[in-house]
This record gives structure tokens, C-alpha cells and sequence, in this order.
């Protein structure tokens, strides 16, 4: 199976790059599933079920979430519902939704789990623990499973890459928009890269409108960040090719798509 993972989508221009450069991508990787974080794709905070749908008619099969799961209050009217959006598993017991789904294609089903880092982030439930619960629930389907750590610390990232080495086919990170050049397989098959990047304005801050940005650090007073609605795109993924028997990783690629990186078909 050949996956292409989709970077946090950052606003209305994260949303039209995916629908420019998503059909070229399927096309040259002869991707069978692609998954996305869609945690900032409603102007950077949450998602609503307009542009869930959307995402979904653009080709995406599962959407993952993050700490901004809970920005946008109409989630609460459709999550529950939703069979391909999952927010993280080790949230609450008591919050809606999934921690974790499964897609199908060409006879090959592979299982795809969110999760959340508790270092400088609001403290949720053991991530590692969870882990283990799930992809062991998970592999009882299928060796192929897919997991979107959206965490902030490095070391914490990694530490998980290592802790499912060779129990998950993928493990990628998420958050930090910033996309990282440490992409793998380790030695039990599992492909894994810190950060993926963020698929949003390619000339602002993290998404960010850069004027609002840089004012807060040389002020530190409250600012209001807010995603620009025009400008120039960055794509951000991650390929992977697993091997439908056993669930490992046979190959990885970063992608990377802007004006000082065009597509290359």
C-alpha cells in the first residue's frame, strides 16, 4: 500500500494547495490512501463539517486532528459522526469522536491513529500507553497501521518513533509546522519523520500573518494571529510504501512543494 501523508492544512490557501497539487501527487506516487491533518483548516482553528466534507470530495480518506480540535464549535454537531476524521486518542473519555479509524483499498485495510504530546502542551492521557493499546487492537486487522503523533517536543516525537519500531508501519509527527529532514525507517520497519510541515502560507509565520508575529515578540503584548487569505502556498507530506503482508515500511520520501521548490512530476 502507498500512502501520502498531508501536513497540518493551514487555512483557505493550505486547503487550495491540496486541491492543486493532490491529484499531480496521487498520480506520481500511485497513492492508495492519503491522510491529512486538518487541525488548522478552518483560517487556522479547527475544522467545520463544510470544509470536512470538502477535504474528503478533494481525495483525502482520513482526516487527523490536534490541539486545535476543539477551536471551532461545530465540530461538536458532527464529529460523532464522521467515520474518516479522528481526533487524538488519549483526549478524555468523555470527549466525542475517535481515536482511531480504518481504510480499505484494493482488498488492503490499514488502521490510522491520532495521538497528542504532553510536553509543552495541555496535559492529556499517557500517549505511549494509548499507543500500545490501539495498535495492538489495530494489528489484530492488519499489520498496516498509521499513526499522526501531534506533538511539540522533539525528543518526545522520536521517543515514540522508537517505542513503535516495528509495531507501526508509520509513525509522523505534527504540530510545529516546521518540516524536519530526519525522515527514516528504523531497523523493526517502521518509517518515521519528526515533523511533517504544515501545507498553508508560505510566506507568513507558522501560518501566521508575519507582521502580527514579529510584533509580539519585540512587544510582547496580545496580538491576534490570523491566517492570511491570499499569497504564496507550501504543500508539506510524506510518502510511504508498506508492505501489504507485513506491514513494514519498504520506502519513504519527504515532499516538499513551493516557489523555491516546484513540483516535479
Amino acid at each position: 500500500m502507498k500512502v501520502l501523508f498531508i501536513g497540518d492544512i493551514v487555512g483557505s490557501i493550505g486547503r487550495d494547495a491540496l486541491e492543486k497539487y493532490l491529484p499531480r501527487l496521487k498520480r506520481k506516487y500511485a497513492v492508495d490512501v492519503v491522510i491529512a491533518n486538518g487541525e488548522n483548516a478552518a483560517a487556522g482553528r479547527g475544522i467545520t463539517r463544510s470544509i470536512y466534507n470538502d477535504l474528503l470530495q478533494m481525495g483525502v480518506d482520513v482526516i487527523t486532528m490536534g490541539n486545535h480540535t476543539w477551536d471551532n464549535k461545530d465540530i461538536f454537531d458532527f464529529i460523532d459522526d464522521a467515520d474518516y476524521l479522528i481526533r487524538p486518542a488519549n483526549f478524555s473519555k468523555d470527549a466525542p469522536g475517535r481515536g482511531m479509524t480504518q481504510v480499505s483499498k484494493n482488498g488492503v485495510t490499514i488502521s490510522v491513529i491520532n495521538l497528542h504530546g504532553r510536553v509543552f502542551l495541555p496535559p492529556h492521557e499517557d500517549p505511549f500507553a494509548m499507543a500500545e493499546e490501539l495498535v495492538a487492537e489495530a494489528r489484530k486487522t492488519s499489520p498496516l497501521v498509521f499513526v499522526d503523533f501531534h506533538a511539540e517536543a522533539t525528543s518526545e516525537k522520536i521517543a515514540l518513533g522508537w517505542y513503535l519500531d516495528g509495531k507501526a508501519s508509520v509513525v509522523v509527527g505534527t504540530h510545529t509546522h516546521v518540516q524536519t529532514a530526519d525522515n527514516r525507517i528504523y531497523p523493526g520497519g517502521t518509517a518515521y519523520i519528526t515533523d511533517v510541515g504544515m501545507t498553508g502560507p508560505y510566506d507568513e509565520i507558522l501560518g501566521m500573518n508575519k507582521d502580527s508575529v514579529i510584533y509580539r515578540f519585540q512587544t510582547n503584548m496580545p496580538t491576534r494571529f490570523e491566517v492570511p487569505k491570499s499569497g504564496r502556498e507550501v504543500l508539506s507530506g510524506f510518502f510511504v510504501e508498506i508492505d501489504d503482508k507485513t506491514g513494514k515500511a519498504i520506502r519513504q520520501e519527504r515532499v516538499l512543494i513551493n516557489a523555491d521548490n516546484p513540483f516535479k512530476p
